[in-house]
């Protein structure tokens, strides 16, 4: 589920006990973590708000909701008695931040009323890409759709992601509203392509070159919570959607081209935000299995959808999750040409092309969606219907 067949975060079962590990120098073990690892000595800690005071109204900053979680948590981990080291602070989509404890402190944590979830920070990285097909010139895809016309519209798309080629010509990119959690600064740029190609897909603009999107020519705004190798903290991804949460409006699109097993602090955020009346398309995943065993695919909303994959002639893709719920669409995922990093063009399949699909989708029919036919093969013998404007 970063979701190419690039991308699959792994594990963490519901009620997973707190994890003993050990710790050692962090960078060296981002370069070398597999997907869903356990970052060592670092939790996500969510509050059971009505045990704590929160009493900054719904309607303030975005920084005054976090500055009141952070003075919160500082009291309560000094009141007791635990060394801590804040990494993340989540005031929008739920109440609770990222830590550097050690294990004796987390399992105390645990054992207390007023929290309602801790689980070890992991990690995500994005699953080998899916072997390609000659791609086509023009991408077949958004002509399933029913896209490729210029969008007129006042929402734009946000892509949680690698980050967006922030100069690519083929990309309207508003970097000033964006956010890059890896490196903390407002420079969102894509070191790793995914991204990219995700807002290419969404967006593309018809300009005469390279290709065109679903809503061509929306706006995109980068949210970067995966690195250069597609990998990131569960962590950062949920403060990914916090940010975005309490930044875009009613009728803007996200799209999460990413995911793993089952976790529920992330799948408390993307619901929580979605309540917002933000729209979110989610890759159901590249692991032919349930998408209910998977975060954020697993999670129902009214402004949740969940795309599986399909290809060229309308075929379940082998390597698609399914399962209904939660899948509410299938979409072009096998073989998509779209924008890349560098300015460049590249084909990719999986979950991953076929949820920004969907995405541009929701920015042009305003969160209504239609169908036109249903998918082929689906392996739960409910087929799909197939996303259509």
């Amino acid at each position: 589920m970063v979701m190419a067949v690039m991308m699959a975060f792994i594990s963490c079962q519901e009620n997973e006990s707190i994890e003993a590990v050990k710790s050692h120098d962090l960078a060296l073990f981002e370069d070398n973590a597999g997907n869903g690892d356990i970052i060592p000595g670092q939790y996500v800690v969510v509050f059971n708000e009505s045990s704590f005071k929160f009493s900054v109204p719904k309607a303030s900053s975005y920084n005054e909701k976090l500055n009141e979680v952070k003075q919160i948590a500082n009291v309560y981990l000094k009141s007791v008695g635990i060394s801590y080291e804040l990494k993340q602070i989540y005031g929008e989509t739920l109440k609770g931040f990222c830590a550097k404890l050690s294990d004796e402190d987390a399992q105390k944590l645990s054992n207390d009323k007023g929290i309602k979830y801790i689980l070890p920070d992991r990690m995500y990285v994005m699953a080998k890409p899916v072997p390609q097909p000659p791609a086509e010139s023009t991408p077949w895809g958004i002509t399933r759709v029913g896209g490729g016309a210029t969008y007129t519209g006042a929402h734009v798309a946000w892509i949680i992601d690698t980050g967006v080629d922030l100069d690519h010509p083929d990309l309207n990119v508003n970097a000033s509203r964006g956010y890059d959690f890896i490196n903390n600064d407002a420079f969102a740029d894509d070191d790793n392509g995914h991204g990219s190609h995700c807002a290419g897909t969404v967006a593309a603009i018809d300009n005469s070159f390279g290709v065109v999107g679903v809503a061509a020519g929306a706006t995109i705004i980068p949210v970067k919570v995966l690195n250069r190798r597609g990998s990131g903290a569960y962590s950062v991804i949920i403060a990914g959607v916090d940010f975005v949460a309490a930044n875009a409006a009613p009728g803007d699109a996200v799209n999460m081209s990413l995911g793993g097993g089952v976790y529920e602090p992330i799948d408390l955020a993307v619901y929580n935000a979605s309540q917002k009346g933000i729209f979110f398309a989610l890759a159901a995943g590249n692991e032919t299995d349930d998408a209910n065993n998977h975060s954020p695919a697993r999670v129902n909303g009214t402004y949740i959808w969940t795309i599986s994959a399909m290809d060229s002639a309308d075929k379940f893709a082998y390597f698609s999750n399914y399962g209904n719920p939660p899948v509410d669409f299938c979409a072009p995922g096998v073989s998509i040409y779209s924008t890349y990093k560098g300015g460049g063009y590249t084909t990719m399949s999986g979950t991953s092309m076929a949820a920004p699909h969907m995405c541009g989708i929701l920015l042009v029919t305003n969160g209504n969606p239609k169908t036109s036919g249903y998918v082929l093969s689906d392996p739960d013998g409910k087929p799909d219907p197939i996303a259509h404007i």
